[in-house]
């Protein structure tokens, strides 16, 4: 599936990115990130993907029930096999799924909203692909890696920029 291509090519640059960067860059506040980490940022993107799939089972998608696993985001070795993990995971049929959420600071109702797991890979898709971008912020202030050409930015903008050269 398109999709699948998608997901494991960006996870690929994640996970390239992550197997350069030491330890220490991994878990390091930023400050152009507001202080937060590299880590912090790729433990965003994996638990999005484990709601999804832990929605896939019980036919309920909460984003707003993470476990914000600290291992994940101080870990990126840990993360890899995370992201390993996910990979894998992604290969099922589409089904119909119930997303729950508050969307408000101010209650604990929920909402639920029709949505299918096919469409929920292409929102985690693109979720990740923003939390990459920042990720690069991250990436090129701390260090001086260079990072795979296209890291952090969505295939339109890349389909855009080649129209334009043309």
């Amino acid at each position: 599936m398109q999709l699948n291509i998608a997901i494991q090519h960006v996870f690929s640059q994640l996970s390239t990115t992550l197997q350069l960067l030491t330890q220490v860059h991994y878990s390091q506040p930023c400050p152009a990130l507001s202080q937060a980490t590299i880590g912090q940022h790729t433990r965003h993107i994996i638990e999005m993907f484990q709601c999804l799939l832990l929605g896939y089972e019980t036919g309920i998608i909460n984003y707003e029930k993470r476990q914000r696993n600290k291992s994940i985001e101080t870990d990126r070795l840990f993360a890899m096999e995370k992201l390993n993990e996910i990979s894998a995971a992604l290969s099922r049929e589409n089904k119909e799924l119930l997303m729950e959420a508050s969307y408000r600071e101010d209650t604990d109702e929920m909402i639920s909203l029709q949505t299918n797991f096919y469409r929920e890979i292409a929102y985690n898709l693109e979720h990740t692909i923003h939390h990459m971008a920042l990720i690069k912020v991250g990436v090129l202030q701390l260090t001086d890696l260079e990072l795979p050409a296209g890291f952090g930015v969505a295939s339109s903008t890349t389909k855009f920029k080649q129209a334009c050269a043309r």
